[in-house]
């Protein structure tokens, strides 16, 4: 079988999969039956100064009969006493050593709080610590959270205070609420920091109640931008993974993948584009802790079908293939093919192809059913008829190259030669 163990900085866990800083981290109840379910570490959620939350604090997007695509909170750090958070952290650590136990953090805004906190943490035996330079709701009206992250400058100082004391492991997470996550990454790893994480929620608002008027979450009528998570994220975070995995500064030092990591899939995706561990949340909230029997087991069972032996064998493996428009090859080209015998005649392909595309699909009128077949001088090889498929592999994609060189647009322009004559 293959060894799904890691070593991020030092941090050591049976598996990659580590439960993010929320609230399925929020206590050692929570936390020991994580470790006991088979979970390889924690980022207990975040410690500062004691704040207090409101109810409710969750809204979710429903999509097509799919409970949570994605989950809204406005829940804050940890509203418990920071001394029982501390205690729990060291018992937990005493139970489980070969479990990796980090702890996030933000502090208020001065290098003494920083400092303090910090030392405090390193008491319990923790393994590491994670900077919260992303919540985006609440904690930033306190200029922390996402107020950090959003400031490479800023960004760097907090790092810096944090590195002046700090003697165990320091990841950064990273707020995905600015244009790139690459200038705050570049500069917390220019201030020190040992690794970078992400992403954190995105700030959204999941819907309005058509009966009350008011948004969800709702609070006494009320309403604010919460922080997006679950499924719906997964594309956008491994964009913002991709770009820190290929940075030639930020790409120096590990990262840890978070964002709608809900199957032994998704982790393989992160993994490939750059994360050495991945963090597990909306998931976990929706399904229970035993979810991890499925994560490890399907991991394990790919690895051992492609020949990896060791999660590094693999890690980071697609980022050199994401590239840039203008360096694409022209000269591949794709058209679809519609296998007869596997169609049942929807007409879902035809209809998304006339309406919407570019008509490349040719319909036959007929009894008892209507049959499909492709014009393929028409066809660009958008995929959208094999999107929309519903039957699995009834419509594929066969290449048809218009020409056997390498040819990007740099040189087709350079050339001189004809654009589309339609």
């Amino acid at each position: 079988m293959a060894d799904l163990s890691t070593n991020f900085l030092g941090i050591k866990s049976p598996n990659p999969f580590w439960l993010a800083s929320a609230p399925p981290t929020d206590k050692q109840y929570n936390v020991l039956r994580a470790f006991e379910a088979g979970w390889g570490g924690v980022v207990w959620k975040t410690l500062g100064s004691q704040v207090k939350n409101v109810s409710s604090r969750y809204s979710a997007v429903d999509y097509n009969g799919t409970k949570v695509m994605g989950l809204n909170n406005i829940e804050l750090i940890s509203d418990r006493p920071l001394d029982i958070n501390l205690r729990e952290i060291a018992e937990c650590v005493r139970l489980f050593p070969d479990r990796a136990m980090v702890v996030s953090l933000m502090a208020d805004n001065s290098r003494e709080k920083w400092h303090e906190l910090i030392a405090q943490v390193e008491d319990t035996g923790a393994h590491g610590l994670e900077l919260n330079f992303g919540c985006p709701h609440g904690m930033t009206e306190r200029g922390m959270g996402a107020a950090v992250g959003q400031d490479p400058d800023i960004a760097r100082m907090v790092v810096e205070w944090v590195m002046e004391k700090a003697t165990i492991p320091v990841i950064t997470k990273l707020t995905p609420n600015v244009h790139s996550v690459v200038p705050t990454g570049r500069a917390s790893v220019e201030g020190g920091t040992n690794a970078l994480s992400l992403i954190n929620t995105i700030q959204s608002v999941t819907g309005v109640d058509l009966d009350t008027f008011v948004p969800n979450p709702y609070v006494a009528g009320k309403s604010v931008y919460g922080g997006y998570c679950g499924p719906a994220v997964k594309p956008i975070a491994l964009k913002m993974l991709t770009t820190i995995a290929q940075d030639t500064v930020t790409s120096r030092v590990p990262i840890s993948g978070i964002g709608g990591v809900s199957t032994w899939k998704d982790a393989a995706e992160f993994m490939l584009l750059g994360a050495t561990s991945v963090q597990v949340c909306t998931a976990v909230m929706t399904h229970g802790f035993r979810i991890i029997e499925d994560l490890c087991d399907g991991l394990n069972n790919w690895m051992d079908e492609k020949g990896f032996k060791t999660v590094y064998d693999f890690i980071g493996k697609s980022v050199p293939t994401i590239t840039h428009w203008e360096d694409l090859d022209i000269n591949y080209h794709i058209v679809a093919n519609i296998d007869q015998n596997k169609c049942i005649h929807c007409g879902l392909c035809y209809i998304a192809c006339e309406d919407t595309s570019h008509q490349a699909i040719n319909l036959t009128y007929g009894k008892p059913y209507n049959t499909y077949s492709i014009i393929e001088n028409e066809c660009v090889g958008c995929n959208l008829c094999k999107l929309i498929c519903p039957v699995d592999s009834c419509i594929t994609m066969v290449e048809q190259r218009k020409g056997d060189e390498y040819l990007n647009w740099k040189e087709f322009q350079r050339r001189g030669m004809p654009l589309n004559d339609h």
